[in-house]
Parts: C-alpha cells; sequence; structure tokens
C-alpha cells in the first residue's frame, strides 16, 4: 500500500507538472502538496526524491523548484526524441496491429478539429505520439519515451501554438499513419524523424522571437 502510495503522489505531481499547474521555477513544498493531492508527506518526500533524480526538480538553496531547461538541454532533448520516435514509428511500421493502426488514423481524423486551438491539440498530439510508442511493442523504448516525454513538460509552451502549425502537424500525422499502414518500415521512421525536426525549429523560432521581445 505504501508503495502505491508513492507511485500516486509521484504520478500526480508530474501530472500537475505536465498541465501547467506548476511551471518551471515553481517552488514545490511537501506540506502544501500533501495537502493539495490528501496523502501523507512521506509519499510525497519520495516522489519529489524521484523527480529530482529525474531532472525534472532541481535545487534552489534548500527548496526543490520545478526545473526549466536552457537552449542545449533542449537541443539535446530533440535530438534523443528525433531518434527514438523514429524508431517507435519503424517498429509500429513491423508489429501494430490492424486495430491500433486504425485507432492512429480516427486519430489523426478527430484531431484535425482542433487545429485551432493548441492546448486542445498539445493534448491530442501526446497521446497520438503515445499510441505510436505502444504500438511498436517494445517494453523499453516506450519506457525511454516516457522519460523524454516527462522532461518535454519543463518547457513553458507548445511549438503548436506558432501560426499555421497545428494544420502542418496534422498532415504530417497523416503521412506517418499512411506510412505505419503500408508498413513501410523505413518511410514510417524517416516521416516521424522529420516531424520532430520541424518541431524543433518551429520551437526555435519561437524562442528566438520571445528573446527579441524581451531585449
Amino acid at each position: 500500500m505504501q508503495k502505491a502510495q508513492q507511485t500516486d503522489a509521484y504520478n500526480m505531481i508530474l501530472e500537475a507538472i505536465d498541465l501547467g499547474v506548476y511551471r518551471p521555477g515553481d517552488r514545490l513544498v511537501e506540506s502544501e502538496l500533501a495537502e493539495r493531492f490528501g496523502v501523507s508527506r512521506t509519499p510525497i518526500r519520495e516522489a519529489l526524491q524521484r523527480l529530482e533524480t529525474q531532472s525534472l526538480l532541481a535545487r534552489d538553496g534548500r527548496s526543490l523548484i520545478v526545473a526549466s531547461l536552457d537552449h542545449n538541454q533542449m537541443a539535446e532533448l530533440y535530438v534523443v526524441r528525433r531518434e527514438l520516435e523514429g524508431l517507435a514509428a519503424r517498429l509500429a511500421a513491423q508489429h501494430a496491429t490492424p486495430e491500433e493502426v486504425r485507432i492512429l488514423r480516427d486519430m489523426v481524423e478527430a484531431d484535425n478539429a482542433l487545429v485551432d486551438d493548441p492546448p486542445a491539440l498539445s493534448r491530442a498530439n501526446r497521446r497520438f505520439h503515445k499510441q505510436i510508442h505502444l504500438a511498436s511493442h517494445n517494453r523499453y523504448l516506450v519506457q525511454q519515451l516516457d522519460l523524454v516525454h516527462r522532461t518535454m513538460a519543463l518547457m513553458t509552451s507548445t511549438s503548436l501554438a506558432a501560426q499555421g502549425r497545428g494544420a502542418i502537424a496534422q498532415s504530417e500525422h497523416d503521412g506517418i499513419v499512411r506510412a505505419i499502414e503500408a508498413k513501410d518500415e523505413q518511410a514510417a521512421y524517416e516521416a516521424l524523424r522529420d516531424h520532430i525536426s520541424v518541431a524543433f525549429m518551429t520551437r526555435l523560432k519561437q524562442d528566438a522571437v520571445k528573446r527579441g521581445e524581451e531585449v
């Protein structure tokens, strides 16, 4: 039961970071978290230690704060994400069941209605990518991608908020699914890898604009 409480506390804090309840730089206090989530301080403390080990939290004196990513960390994260996501698509083209492919196709068609709602499209985007990870049928790859996507939550904005990016991303998703449907492993790998590259370039442009506005 204690282990279940630890897992629940960890997942609840992680979800709060992912949803933007706690943003990079926000201080996390054991007593406040315990009250918010209705658990004792011990599982909260152990969850915070785990998140710090995963570099999702950082030390600010004696306090723990939600970590932030600098330019180099973001670039390194995207390099890893691009290769792992591409591998997931390659394996999905090889191993996905007809039902899993149908779910991916349904997701693309449903998500087309969200192109003008970046927050909703961002949530749908995470579900879409997670479905590809699962369709790879490789538990170790799924674990690594889970860690990558947890770290993505440390970014304060979504590349899907850029003008026109939502529609373009949906077109890219369609191409990824078509390659998986055709069981074309190389095409699926390249389509998803290119998709992540475009997302990275979009984010770099967003950051450049933001820096210009702050000068």
